[in-house]
């Protein structure tokens, strides 16, 4: 393994790292966030369902830009700019400064998530073995970072601005530093199995009828993360009667299984088949809301919580992967539309088990997820490589050395 590919692997987690940081540290402050600009209740949705929108569009224009500069160049400048907004958040009194902190933030973690995504299944794929779940177990441990950081300013009583600084002035440098070494791998070789003609993709092109499987599974492995993150605080205290202080645990519980599932799951991988963890996952993740749903107290929905993190941690990363043997010869492009489903789930979930919850009921809602998620099994074939690639019993202990860096340093 040469010194550039562990470089450039080590740089790439800690962007994924950085990302987590950086989305919790929003998400986790809304209240704050909320109180600082006076966002009603009824304005709040419109500003929080805009990021995932923009983000959507980030990640189309993204695809478009790749075509010119490396994916790593795109990364490079997103990610300071996500940071930048995230300050901006905290910095701003009016409406139109939120907003337009807020739209900034967006579209650049559209380009952020697309291109970071990118450039690890371009080093998987150079890499020969699974190592997408490492990198998205870094962004997980990152999650768990700002959501901690964000406890300790609100425990503090800090104003957004206080407590995002140190956080951008440690990451930003560190972050732009490590991007010299990002490693834009495997571009050739995607070239050359397009022209030995890679599965779905023998003309260059992204086939939508063989990317829309894939989109399906990444849209509704959102699904289920969004109604974890936005209702298991409220599903515990209002419908299981747990205090307000347990209610706060199954998110974090939730963290944490996902980092665990994703540091080991590439392990998974190598062994067992990349078909084989994504069908293990959603059934998984389906018993876990399953229990939820039928939980007679707080610690048995804990359980359940505990069981979707182990589930859904691993069909997010295997999904991208996926993407990039799908289409050997336009990964790019397919991560890029594919990325589009993450934030198509996210806008869908949160809303569709709340509305089911006070029409119906918030334990009958939890089977909705449920359900959905097990389409996961019907798809599970597109996670599958053809028979001379890596991810389902064809690992091949293969690099490539590329000898310099992402951008022809």
């Amino acid at each position: 393994m040469t010194d550039v590919l562990r470089r450039g692997r080590a740089s790439l987690a800690f962007s994924f790292f950085t990302q987590g940081v950086a989305f919790a540290l929003l998400v986790t402050r809304i209240p704050a966030i909320q109180d600082r600009y006076g966002i009603s209740d009824g304005l709040l949705p419109a500003f929080l369902a805009a990021v995932p929108v923009l983000a959507g569009v980030g990640s189309v224009c993204t695809e478009q830009l790749v075509k010119r500069v490396p994916p790593s160049l795109v990364l490079r400048w997103s990610q300071p700019v996500v940071l930048l907004a995230l300050l901006g958040v905290g910095a701003g009194e009016g409406l139109w400064e939120i907003g337009f902190a807020l739209g900034a933030f967006g579209l650049a973690v559209g380009a952020l998530d697309a291109s970071m995504n990118m450039l690890g299944v371009s080093l998987q794929h150079t890499y020969g073995r699974s190592i997408m779940l490492g990198f998205h177990a870094a962004y997980s441990l990152g999650g768990i970072i700002g959501a901690s950081l964000a406890w300790v300013g609100a425990h503090w009583d800090l104003a957004l601005f206080v407590s995002y600084l140190p956080v951008v002035l440690v990451l930003l440098p560190a972050a732009f530093v490590g991007s010299w070494w990002y490693v834009d791998a495997g571009a050739q070789e995607e070239k050359k199995d397009q022209v030995e003609g890679g599965a779905g993709s023998g003309s260059g092109g992204v086939g939508f009828k063989l990317l829309l499987p894939l989109c399906l599974v990444m849209a509704v492995a959102y699904i289920g993360d969004s109604t974890v993150s936005n209702w298991s605080a409220k599903y515990l205290q209002d419908v299981l009667g747990s205090s307000e202080q347990l209610a706060t645990v199954p998110y974090n519980v939730y963290m944490v299984t996902t980092l665990i599932g994703r540091a080991v799951g590439d392990f998974g991988v190598r062994r067992f088949g990349a078909v084989a963890v994504v069908r293990a996952g959603a059934v998984l993740a389906a018993v876990g809301f399953a229990v939820v749903a039928v939980a007679p107290g707080a610690w048995v929905g804990m359980l359940g919580f505990t069981l979707l993190g182990f589930g859904l941690c691993v069909i997010v990363p295997q999904t991208f992967a996926a993407a990039g043997r799908l289409f050997p010869g336009a990964a790019d492009a397919a991560i890029a539309r594919l990325n589009i489903f993450n934030y198509v789930g996210f806008l869908i979930g949160s809303p569709l088990v709340g509305a089911l919850g006070d029409a119906w009921s918030y334990r009958w809602a939890m089977l909705v997820p449920m359900v959905l998620v097990l389409v996961t099994l019907v798809y599970a074939k597109s996670f599958a490589s053809g028979p001379s690639r890596y991810g389902d019993g064809h690992e091949r202990p293969r690099t490539a050395d590329v000898g310099r860096g992402s951008n022809g340093l």
